[in-house]
């Protein structure tokens, strides 16, 4: 029965992206939806992309160790949404982007444009075989399917669905795959609660593992060094930009990047508790990154095992189909299209970027089988961030706010940050903390210092001014695409047949063990799946409203149409 579960799950996140493909019909709809993705499917998607089985891998082990710190940890996520509230999200959106290193070239110019593009590139390659080998991890433990096999099956899957329906298959089957990954995991909460006879008998039990800053990963130094990394990469990470220019104006992109705060606050307590109750019910695993998949196993019947195993699908498939799609628009966009062949038509570019994300799901798939010589998924992550992630985002997101630092000082910030990384890592005296924090200090020393020395190149500096004059006007009304809603009712119809799939998958799955209390809550999840579709069909019928928050716009036969055209950055 877990298999099939599995099966269903695929077999329905394929068909909405090959389904959403017919609806893509030139480039600015496949790499950031016609500017039309409404604020909160977008804040889902960004949750989503940021949440892989890499939750369920690594900060399961620090749960498992630790605690509850493990929350303190993830939490730092929170940070980086929050500074896109206040200070980033509506940059990103005025800047007119298709791509997060498209305004590089008018903000520095060319030669770095390219820089960050083929170093971007490889990071991004680096990073989601990282992933995949923690998605490798978990189904060898819970679904006794080889290593090899699970990568080769979850990358097909990715592909499929994101060769064929580019970012809006990206974002509709993270809501998707959101309800599944809710659902699934909630059902291991209470019987982690009922194994341990409630939460104040846990806290007894196991009273270190409730101190907020226990063990290694608690201490303030680590703490400082973790929140300031994180800050970092996310606010350079090019799905998380890129879910801020393509909504429809700033409001909205301020609206997704507070949403998506609020997700990452409340969701990883869900996420980790089973983690932190293992400790008691399991104590002594040999290997702490594997307490979610064991805990799931002897708690969870069969069926609902296999709800689970899908869960874990669709938290790293909504990362890699979020990957692929931005690292395939910038090998389009910023490489291809600015490097070979500079009058491409927007249908040729259309193709291109489904060729690039057929490749990079290659790439990476053969990747992941290497990543595991590195220390595990967590050590891995911390190691490819240190070295090219801080160097590389910190004049990606400071380029964007401030106007001094010139390009060589984004060159420098790169070549100095990537040598730093890899001198202070290979000296094993120099704890990780101090290694990342030295390294951010001389990345943003050396940008913000190049402001200061004089410029020379007046011309790029009245681009420079341009550009930012830009960034400080609000859209005007003409320059934000129109809602067409016959497109919005076909989406959700669309959401809501796939509701009806999942809805009758976790029936399905729960009906075997009605009689205890996971089969229950599986089938009552599965009926309130069911009633949302009825809600949303309801609504669907009965709506006149131009208006739709919930549901995605439209990207018509080319949402670009419904504007005047812009010039590109």
């Amino acid at each position: 029965m877990d298999y099939i579960a599995i099966l269903i799950y695929m077999v329905l996140i394929a068909g909405i992206g090959l389904f959403l493909g017919k609806y893509v019909k030139n480039a600015g709809d496949y790499f950031k939806g016609g500017n039309a993705i409404p604020w909160v499917s977008g804040a889902i998607s960004n949750f989503m992309t940021k949440f892989s089985t890499f939750i369920f891998v690594a900060y399961a082990g620090i749960a498992y160790e630790n605690g509850i710190v493990a929350l303190t940890v993830i939490w730092s996520t929170v940070l980086p949404a929050l500074v896109g509230v206040f200070f980033l999200a509506k940059r990103w959106r005025r800047a007119g982007m298709m791509t997060p290193i498209e305004y590089m070239e008018t903000r520095f110019n060319m030669p770095i444009r390219q820089l960050f593009s083929w170093a971007g590139v490889l990071f991004n390659l680096l990073e989601n075989m990282v992933r995949l080998y923690a998605l490798g991890l978990f189904l060898k433990a819970s679904a006794n399917i080889s290593l090899e096999a699970s990568i080769i099956i979850c990358g097909i899957i990715v592909a499929l669905y994101t060769i064929a329906g580019g970012l809006w298959a990206v974002v509709i089957t993270d809501v998707v795959q959101f309800i599944i990954l809710i659902v699934a995991t909630c059902i291991l909460v209470p019987l982690c609660l009922q194994k341990t006879d409630g939460l104040v008998s846990l806290m007894h039990f196991i009273p270190n593992h409730f101190k907020w800053f226990n063990g290694s990963k608690g201490t303030p130094w680590f703490l400082l060094a973790y929140y300031i990394m994180i800050l970092i990469k996310y606010s350079g990470n090019w799905t998380f930009i890129q879910r801020f220019y393509s909504v429809r104006d700033e409001k909205a992109s301020q609206k997704q990047a507070l949403l998506t705060a609020v997700f990452f606050f409340i969701f990883p307590v869900i996420f980790l508790f089973p983690s932190i109750a293992a400790k008691a019910i399991l104590p002594n695993l040999s290997n702490p990154e594997m307490a979610y998949v064991r805990i799931s196993m002897q708690l969870l019947p069969p069926g609902i095992m296999g709800l689970m195993v899908a869960a874990m699908f669709a938290a790293t498939m909504s990362v890699v189909s979020g990957e692929y799609n931005v690292t395939a628009s910038v090998l389009t966009k910023d490489i291809y299209q600015r490097l070979f062949n500079t009058k491409a038509k927007d249908s040729e570019m259309l193709w291109v970027g489904r060729i690039m994300t057929l490749a990079l799901g290659l790439v990476i798939t053969v990747g992941a089988l290497y990543v595991g010589g590195y220390g595990g998924a967590f050590e891995a992550n911390k190691l490819i961030t240190g070295l090219f992630a801080i160097p590389m985002t910190i004049p990606l997101v400071l380029g964007i706010v401030m106007k001094k630092p010139q390009s060589w000082g984004a060159f420098a910030t790169v070549i100095m940050g990537i040598a730093t990384g890899l001198i202070l890592n290979m000296d094993k005296s120099i704890s990780w903390q101090a290694a990342t924090l030295i390294e951010i200090f001389i990345c943003i020393s050396v940008f913000v210092l190049s402001g200061f020395i004089k410029k020379r190149n007046s011309l790029n500096q009245i681009k420079v001014n341009q550009f930012f004059k830009k960034l400080s006007i609000p859209l005007r009304e003409d320059e934000k695409p129109n809602i067409d809603l016959r497109f919005a009712r076909s989406m959700n119809r669309l959401y809501a047949v796939a509701l009806v799939a999942t809805g009758l998958l976790f029936i399905a799955m729960g009906l075997p063990s009605i009689h205890i209390m996971p089969g229950i809550m599986a089938v009552s999840a599965g009926i309130i799946c069911l009633l949302l579709s009825v809600g949303i069909q309801y609504y669907n019928r009965h709506t006149t409203s131009s208006r739709n928050d919930l549901m995605p716009l439209d990207p018509g036969n080319s949402v670009l149409n419904n504007t005047k055209s812009k010039k590109p950055v």
